[in-house]
C-alpha cells in the first residue's frame, strides 16, 4: 500500500481516532489522505484539530474516492449503515470493519457479493499503538488486500490473520484481555501495599513488572513461557513461594476460564447480528 492510499474512517470515536492517529504517527498514511466521517460535530472538530484530517458527516463526500473504508461505529448502527455505504462504495475498495460481533456474512450481504471485506478485532491498547489485533478476510479479499490490512494494524501493534471461526477466541483473549491484566496489576499493587510499599511506588513497580515481562515473552520467540518462568524461579526461593500461593488459588485455571467465558459470550452476542 502506498502512502497515498485514500482512506475513509466511518466513526471518529476512541478506536477510530486511535487508528487514524497511529497510521499518521507511523508514517503509513498522511493526514491529507484520510477522511473521517462522524455525525457528531464536536467529534469532527476535535479530530480535525488533533490529526489534521478532512472531516465530514456525509458518506457521499467521503467514500467515492476511497481505496480503504474502515467501519468503526457501534455494532447496533451497522445495519442502517450498510445500505447507505453500498450506494457510494467504489468497486475494488477494501472495507475493514472493527464493529464487534458483526459477522462477515452480514457485512458481505449488506455491501454486495463483490465487496472485499475484512473483520478486525483490535483492543484498547490501540490508543497507544500497542494493539493486539485478529483479522479475518471475506471471500472476495485479495492477497494484496490482506497484506494491506496487516500493514495497517501492525502499524499500531501486532496483528494476525485467523479464520473467522476463531475471532470469538481472539475477543476472549486479546479483546477482553486488557481487563484481566488490569485486575492482575490491581492485585500486585494491593500486595505491594500490604507488604509496606507506598501506593505510588507499588503502582509503578507492578505496571513496569507486567510490561517488562510481556516484552521478554515477545522477545524470546524460541522459548516457551514456562521456561521464562523457570529462569526466575529458584528452588525454595521467594518466587517459588509466590507461585505456590497462586497455584493454590487456581490462578492459571481462572485465567483460562476467563478467556473461555468471554469467548462464549462473544459468540452469544454475535448471534444477535446474524
Amino acid at each position: 500500500m502506498s502512502l497515498s492510499a485514500a482512506t475513509a474512517v466511518i466513526g471518529a470515536g476512541t478506536m477510530g481516532t486511535a487508528l487514524m492517529s497511529g497510521w499518521i504517527k507511523s508514517g503509513l498514511l498522511r493526514p491529507e489522505n484520510i477522511v473521517a466521517v462522524d455525525v457528531d460535530p464536536q467529534r469532527r472538530r476535535v479530530v480535525q484539530e488533533q490529526l489534521g484530517v478532512t472531516v465530514t458527516d456525509s458518506l457521499a463526500e467521503a467514500i467515492p474516492g476511497a481505496e480503504i473504508v474502515v467501519i468503526a461505529v457501534k455494532p447496533y448502527t451497522v445495519g442502517a449503515l450498510l445500505p447507505e455505504l453500498k450506494k457510494v462504495l467504489p468497486a475494488g475498495s477494501l472495507v475493514i470493519s472493527i464493529a464487534a460481533g458483526i459477522p462477515l456474512s452480514k457485512l458481505e450481504t449488506g455491501l454486495g457479493e463483490d465487496a472485499a471485506v475484512i473483520r478486525a478485532m483490535p483492543n484498547t491498547p490501540c490508543t497507544i499503538m500497542e494493539a493486539a489485533t485478529g483479522l479475518s478476510a471475506g471471500k472476495k479479499v485479495t492477497v494484496a488486500q490482506k497484506e494491506t490490512a496487516l500493514r495497517l494494524f501492525r502499524a499500531v501493534g501486532i496483528a494476525h490473520l485467523v479464520p473467522e471461526t476463531l475471532l470469538d477466541a481472539v475477543t476472549g483473549l486479546s479483546g477482553s484481555g486488557p481487563a484481566y491484566v488490569f485486575l492482575f496489576i490491581e492485585g500486585l499493587i494491593s500486595g505491594g501495599i500490604q507488604a509496606g510499599l507506598p501506593a505510588a511506588v507499588a503502582r509503578d513497580l507492578a505496571a513496569q513488572t507486567v510490561l517488562g515481562a510481556a516484552r521478554l515473552v515477545l522477545a524470546a520467540e524460541g522459548k516457551h513461557v514456562a521456561q521464562l518462568r523457570d529462569e526466575v524461579t529458584t528452588p525454595a526461593g521467594t518466587t517459588a513461594a509466590g507461585l505456590l500461593a497462586l497455584e493454590e488459588q487456581a490462578f492459571r485455571a481462572a485465567l483460562t476460564k476467563a478467556v473461555l467465558a468471554a469467548s462464549a459470550r462473544a459468540k452469544e452476542l454475535k448471534n444477535q447480528f446474524v
